[in-house]
């Protein structure tokens, strides 16, 4: 097995590993247009979203995505993990704990502290997996908007308060 930087070589395949992953997390994925997408904000010439690959007899197997995010309270960046996900036949390997070593080496490198992602509370094996990694769980909600709820939101009346 081999770690390394994702490359648009891969956006097919990683595609195919997102849609994987959200089955597997019970969500749904339309593969439409994301490699499209996804080129520019992974290999552009300020790429948003940073990855890395693991390989295994020339093709992916997983991979993990990480970007920096502000925290308003903490005045200060940090890394944000996006996705991790290993197909079946890779887990159990010490893969995962590869994966996140690279991502915190490469945020560390890149002037980042600390790291944070969320998992579903269902996801049992991704939360042992963190456990044994030291990880801190924060008991949170997470919300979203999108849909008619969006619309709903973006057409409402005007605040009373300006904004500037």
């Amino acid at each position: 097995m081999l770690l390394r930087p994702l490359q648009p070589a891969d956006l097919d395949v990683l595609v195919e590993l997102c849609a994987e992953h959200a089955a597997y997390e019970g969500g749904t994925y339309a593969s439409e247009g994301k490699a499209r997408r996804l080129e520019p904000l992974l290999f552009g010439p300020t790429p948003a979203l940073f990855g890395i690959g693991v390989e295994r007899r020339g093709g992916l197997v997983g991979f993990a995505t990480w970007m920096p995010q502000l925290s308003t309270w903490d005045a200060a960046w940090y890394a944000h993990l996006d996705c991790l996900y290993l197909r079946p036949e890779a887990r159990g390997q010490g893969l995962g704990r590869c994966l996140v070593a690279a991502v915190v080496r490469a945020a560390a490198d890149a002037g980042y502290a600390r790291m944070e992602w969320q998992t579903p509370t269902a996801n049992a094996s991704a939360i042992r997996f963190y456990d044994r990694l030291d990880a801190r769980a924060k008991a949170k909600a997470r919300f979203y908007l999108d849909g008619d709820a969006w619309h709903r939101l973006r057409l409402a009346d005007e605040p009373s308060v300006a904004v500037t």
